[in-house]
């Protein structure tokens, strides 16, 4: 029902791919040899489009479209995520190309290979950026509707009802819901019945598909609602009901023809945890080289101003659960954590507030690396073991996770970072039982353009000092 990609759309998305490859071979070998820029070319070098290369770079990308199952018709509608995975395959493509042309062609220009892929990765987004606002365009002109019927109109069914109205420019359309609560059927005009309803609802509204989205403890109704839906044209898939279970999300797995589900999955799939984690690197080893000498001056400062460690350690709560050791620069006095409950309030809902702007145990040389962030700097170093990210949600303390209610334990599916989502829309500001919100947005909008955003943002903020206490 929901997918990106039908086989014809697949075929015909790998055909443009590949004109547009062997079209930016012919455009970037007429610019590389009509630009004055770059080396005179020899007399070898002068025909650079020659149909053996092209036959060897087309090959070569439809091997990485493959790898990097970039027709894969599983992919999500977001165009976010479909640009992010076409700019990977290219970069990836990039590499592979390059490496292909220093074995078997050195004589080509390393310019014309710059002029390709930057032409390449225009015409694939341009071309698919195009697609979208056609199929937008037309979908809104069509009167053809795939009708969605939803049996359940709990949580999980309220929350794919939205999705489906999300999409409707694809074509979908929510017929409305079947639930067996005749209190939900009262104030629910969408609710077009109880499940014993099912046959006659699919005839009436011509419904194509049907979705089961409901809980545990109904699920013994399943079996009779699909013996009554068999003769129906329409297809019929479940959603478990694993929400109750507070886990972040499922994937099914075939073991020996056996389907199982896997409620323990991380959010990241493998290549966007490779990517992650060559950013946390590169830009976090890069970070640390800067502010070695800011960092010494911290250390000194806190040296002279109190007795104690430089570095305070402190045990928090990362990714899926596993406790770490997080490193910051000490600006409390020594004792600090043992006079945290006295320091603690609540809020009227009875929310646990365990940061507040006067907190007495904060040194002179805390309150300005605090408000200005620097006390942060040493989590680069967790950062670089791979403890940390440099963006995610931000990692608790035990004590405040014991703690959280079922729903927030999701903030751990991925790595917790040095920055994240909340941190850039209020800091401490807000309390925790509102940033784990944001927290979430992150997980389920996750992208490297995202975390790149993020990062610029920080920027900003911690200029600003807002919300840093």
């Amino acid at each position: 029902m929901l997918k990106q990609h039908s086989v014809n759309y697949a075929i015909f998305a790998l055909i443009v791919d590949l004109l547009g490859t062997a079209g930016a071979f012919w455009a970037g070998a007429r610019l590389r040899a009509g630009l004055p820029w770059g080396l005179p070319l020899g007399d070898a070098a002068q025909n650079l489009y020659t149909l053996p290369l092209v036959a060897e770079a087309l090959l070569l990308w439809l091997l990485v479209a493959l790898v990097s199952s970039l027709y894969d018709p599983s992919r999500s509608y977001r165009a976010v995520d479909e640009f992010q995975n076409v700019g990977l395959a290219v970069l990836f493509y990039a590499l592979a190309l390059a490496g292909m042309l220093f074995f078997s062609e050195r004589w080509i220009s390393r310019l014309l290979v710059i002029y390709i892929i930057a032409i390449q990765w225009t015409a694939l987004l341009g071309w698919r950026g195009l697609a979208r606002i056609y199929f937008r365009m037309l979908h809104q002109r069509s009167h053809r509707k795939r009708h969605v019927l939803i049996v359940g109109a709990g949580e999980v069914g309220q929350r794919l009802g939205g999705l489906i109205r999300e999409y409707e420019w694809t074509g979908l359309q929510l017929a409305g819901y079947l639930d067996d609560d005749p209190h939900k059927r009262e104030h629910d005009g969408m609710i077009l019945g109880s499940l014993d309803d099912a046959r006659e609802v699919v005839e009436r509204e011509h419904v194509e598909d049907v979705v089961v989205a409901l809980p545990l403890r109904a699920y013994t109704r399943l079996n009779g609602l699909v013996a009554a839906l068999q003769k129906q044209p329409v297809h019929i898939r479940v959603i478990p009901d694993y929400f109750s279970l507070a886990l972040y999300r499922a994937k099914v797995e075939d073991f020996g023809g056996v389907p199982m589900i896997s409620l323990r999955d991380l959010a990241l799939n493998d290549v966007q945890r490779l990517v992650k984690r060559l950013l946390d690197l590169l830009f976090g080893g890069i970070l640390t080289l800067m502010a070695l000498p800011v960092m010494g001056l911290v250390a000194l400062a806190i040296k002279l101003d109190s007795p104690g460690p430089v570095l305070f350690r402190q045990q928090r709560v990362g990714e899926n659960g596993r406790l770490f050791v997080m490193y910051k620069f000490r600006s409390m006095v020594v004792g600090a954590e043992e006079q945290q409950p006295e320091i603690n309030e609540r809020d009227e809902q009875g929310h646990v507030i365990h940061k507040k702007q006067d907190d007495p145990r904060v040194t002179r040389v805390g309150r300005i690396i605090r408000r200005t962030s620097l006390d942060e700097l040493p989590q680069l170093f967790n950062v670089l073991k791979g403890d940390m990210s440099l963006v995610g949600p931000r990692p608790e303390l035990p004590w405040l996770v014991d703690r959280y209610e079922p729903w927030q334990r999701k903030r751990f599916a991925v790595p917790q970072g040095l920055t994240g989502w909340w941190q850039v829309h209020g800091r401490s500001e807000r309390l925790m039982h509102l940033h784990t919100e944001d927290d979430l947005h992150y997980i389920q909008n996750y992208s490297v353009w995202l975390d790149l955003r993020i990062l610029w943002k920080t920027i900003w903020v911690v200029l600003r000092g807002k919300g840093a206490y």
